[in-house]
């Protein structure tokens, strides 16, 4: 709901950090006054939902990038839509996958996987912030989601990324980020700036770094940090952005800007144009700009039907995502492996990582696809898609002299377990599947599941949370002061996280998980989980 009123009161109402009128959060931004509320079972935390920071992608801002929302002088808006649109996509049907986990696993594919009743909209350029109400001595750090889900799937309203437990318990302030998907965020079409989705993400960072500080955030401190498709966000934003990332460090969740290949400019216009030619906007033979101004016209339901038919590259396990990030040599480039070994990156901190068994997600989606692989088969997936990329993204950094830290995730829970041994997709059960690990992150695993977590799994929730914001608060040095070794190839410097579903500190040579890697990347054995 958006309300004006005078604009002389609005004075009031400008903070430098948190405000409270009559108890009630405030916080003055570009985007309006914005009235928070307190969060559902954090009560000292104050939760904004839904706010807009860039204008609604429709007409002729449709597949384009993004342009900057300021709210006209005097707008007060009540953000309290946790539940304000997704950005439109093709979401994958629901699984048919007879043997999930009783009692909770279904349920936390469902939550992984966006099978809600959110409502979509291309009016989804938001974002969220959580800040805890009491007021520490200093500006809070900051840390920045971009969710995941093969730049398919919608994130910021899953339970698996509400912030309210991690700006509690850490006094952070937390940010998730909506961002354009599939077709809509990168459309392949010739003759436009690619990548819309990439510039939603540096486009909310901009937001956040403008006005976190009437949130209690520093400017100064504004981590980013993404999972999958998200942690190759996160990657690509310090190569796009090397000389001005406007942020202080990088995680990156299951995945690099080295774990999968993007679409070549020529492969995203025939993308483009299989679109185009189903809706009876043209082909490659017409005039482009005539072709986009339809497809800029034409209804989202008929633009996502069209692009749900277009074929997929094959892979050696799952196919691939059609419309995903693409070479611009702008915000995406095509060498980046040359890149990564040159350090044509920013150099800020790092901290990377991924599950020890990602392929406990995806042999889901396989068993869908009737694709049926071996445990060998399997593990090269995981090792070429995910431990190998952190091994070479981590290594450069550590050659470019920038702090850096590693980390490889353990937890098996039964709560948040997806599927038993037994279930007939293998002898390790689901493990410490693809994005398991956020829930200990967020602290959010008895939402995800509906179930209440054991005493160890709470500590090794508390423990995360703990390492994230220790490297949130000095990215530099805060891991360290934590108590973890800086990454090195050539120490026991790995650092395995609920490993026996411990919450101790675990710390082994990288060479136990890379000493299968190849001299040189090669992500195809992967190619299909991003």
């Amino acid at each position: 709901m958006i309300f004006f009123f005078n604009a002389v009161a609005a004075v009031a109402f400008l903070p430098t950090s948190l405000a409270f009128v009559n108890s009630v959060p405030q916080a003055a931004t570009s985007s309006g006054l914005l009235i928070g509320h307190s969060a559902s079972n954090k009560t000292s935390v104050s939760e904004y939902l839904g706010i807009r920071y860039a204008q609604t992608p429709t007409g002729d801002l449709r597949f384009a990038p993004p342009k900057r929302y300021n709210a006209p002088v005097g707008t007060v808006y009540q953000a309290k839509e946790w539940v304000s649109a997704d950005c439109p996509s093709n979401k994958p049907p629901l699984s048919t996958f007879p043997n999930f986990s009783q009692p909770s696993g279904l349920r936390t594919w469902k939550n992984f996987a966006a099978q809600n009743d959110n409502p979509a909209s291309e009016d989804c350029l938001k974002l969220n912030v959580w800040a805890k109400a009491t007021l520490s001595s200093g500006l809070k750090p900051v840390l920045v989601y971009f969710h995941g889900g093969r730049f398919t799937i919608p994130g910021p309203h899953s339970s698996f990324y509400d912030g309210q437990y991690l700006a509690d318990a850490e006094d952070v302030v937390v940010v998730t980020v909506n961002y354009r998907l599939g077709i809509f965020g990168f459309s392949g079409a010739p003759g436009i700036q690619q990548n819309a989705a990439l510039l939603d993400q540096r486009s909310a960072v901009e937001w956040v770094h403008d006005n976190i500080i009437a949130f209690g955030g520093d400017p100064k401190r504004i981590v980013i940090f993404g999972q999958s498709a998200g942690g190759a966000s996160v990657d690509y934003f310090s190569f796009a952005y090397k000389s001005e990332p406007i942020v202080s460090g990088l995680i990156a969740h299951s995945g690099t800007s080295l774990s999968f290949n993007p679409n070549t400019p020529e492969y995203a216009q025939k993308l483009w144009y299989n679109v185009t030619k189903t809706i009876g906007c043209g082909s490659a033979g017409d005039n482009a700009a005539t072709v986009l101004e339809c497809m800029r016209n034409a209804p989202l339901s008929a633009v996502l039907a069209a692009a749900s038919k277009v074929p997929a590259l094959p892979t050696v396990a799952l196919a691939q995502a059609t419309f995903h990030p693409t070479v611009d040599n702008v915000t995406v480039f095509g060498n980046y492996e040359e890149l990564t070994k040159s350090g044509a990156f920013a150099k800020i901190p790092m901290l990377a990582g991924n599950t020890d068994f990602e392929a406990g997600w995806y042999k889901l989606s396989a068993y869908s696809a009737k694709i049926n692989l071996s445990e060998a088969q399997w593990d090269l997936f995981v090792e070429r898609g995910f431990t190998c990329p952190n091994k070479y993204s981590t290594k450069a950094r550590v050659d470019a002299g920038v702090p850096t830290w590693r980390y490889r995730y353990h937890g098996d829970w039964d709560n948040l377990r997806l599927y038993d041994s037994e279930a007939g997709l293998g002898s390790r059960g689901s493990g410490a599947y693809h994005g398991s690990e956020l829930g200990m992150v967020f602290g959010t695993a008895q939402d995800i599941s509906g179930q209440q977590n054991i005493a160890e799994e709470e500590a090794t929730s508390r423990y995360m949370m703990g390492a994230w914001a220790a490297f949130a608060r000095d990215s530099r040095k805060g891991l360290t002061e934590y108590g973890w070794p800086a990454y090195s190839e050539d120490t026991d410097s790995l650092v395995r996280l609920g490993y026996n579903n411990k919450a101790a500190l675990n710390v082994v040579s990288p060479t136990v998980y890379d000493k299968a890697c190849p001299q040189n990347n090669d992500p195809l054995p992967g190619q299909g989980g991003f």
